[in-house]
């Protein structure tokens, strides 16, 4: 089995080295525009692939679009950005999570285009007849056109980018929040640093406090030495507050 699959190996070799011996320039020049052209969000169509390819499909259609478009190969400007382009749509559709993610989101567009499909059928009475006949025979064909392939490719385009926008929102509140969070820990660690910084200034002028205490009840009221004070006011009258001026007599 394991001679087989190497002699299926080599044929292909052979194969793709003639048809690169016959590739133009133009050609590839031609792939090279078309994948910078490519949704971004969608592997599947910078592979050239449809939805249902299965990894095996994927690994081949990147060796031979790789090749195709290679620096080394191709003499487009943009040949390494496009070479890099597939590379990442190959490791995002081999990647389980994200293959599933994609194709999640193209059987959401699936459902939506049957659900319009229905509605369209149930105005067109022979189409809906047709459709009775057939046993689901007329949807599969319906599907399997070139005119449903294109609405889905749209449909996925439309539905991935809504998702992406809802994401980076997610992202900006979270990183938002994360910033909240940050800035509210800094002002509590400037907090409690001004709190020891006050801690830290009483207790450095602990000595000076208990000094000047201590000289305060040794001197308790007494005015301090050399401290002069002003004479008493006497009165005539002690029944009077003021000062009563002395009377002239002739």
């Amino acid at each position: 089995m394991g001679d087989t699959r190497s002699s299926a190996t080599a044929y292909d070799d052979l194969l793709l080295k003639s048809f690169f011996a016959e590739v133009s320039e133009v050609e590839r020049d031609n792939e090279v525009a078309r994948i910078l052209s490519c949704f971004k969000l969608n592997p599947f169509e910078y592979l050239n692939l449809p939805f249902e390819a299965s990894p095996e499909d994927l690994k081949k259609q990147y060796r031979k679009l790789s090749l195709l478009v290679h620096p080394d190969k191709c003499k487009h400007p943009q040949a390494k950005e496009a070479f890099a382009a597939l590379a990442k749509a190959q490791k995002l559709l081999l990647d389980e999570q994200e293959r599933d993610y994609v194709l999640a989101q193209v059987n959401a567009a699936k459902e939506e285009l049957r659900a319009k499909r229905k509605k369209q059928l149930k105005k067109d009475t022979a189409s809906k007849i047709k459709s009775m006949v057939d046993e689901g025979k007329y949807d599969q064909q319906y599907e399997w056109s070139e005119e449903f392939q294109q609405e889905l490719k749209l449909k996925v385009r439309e539905i991935l980018t809504d998702q992406e926008w809802r994401r980076r929102k997610m992202q900006m509140r979270i990183s938002e929040e994360e910033g909240r969070l940050k800035k509210d820990e800094e002002e509590q660690k400037e907090m409690w640093k001004r709190k020891r910084e006050h801690e830290e200034q009483w207790e450095g002028t602990r000595e000076k406090r208990v000094s000047s205490w201590r000289d305060f009840m040794k001197t308790g009221k007494k005015g301090k030495k050399g401290e002069i004070r002003p004479p008493k006011l006497k009165t005539e009258d002690p029944n009077k507050s003021y000062v009563q001026r002395p009377v002239k007599r002739g």
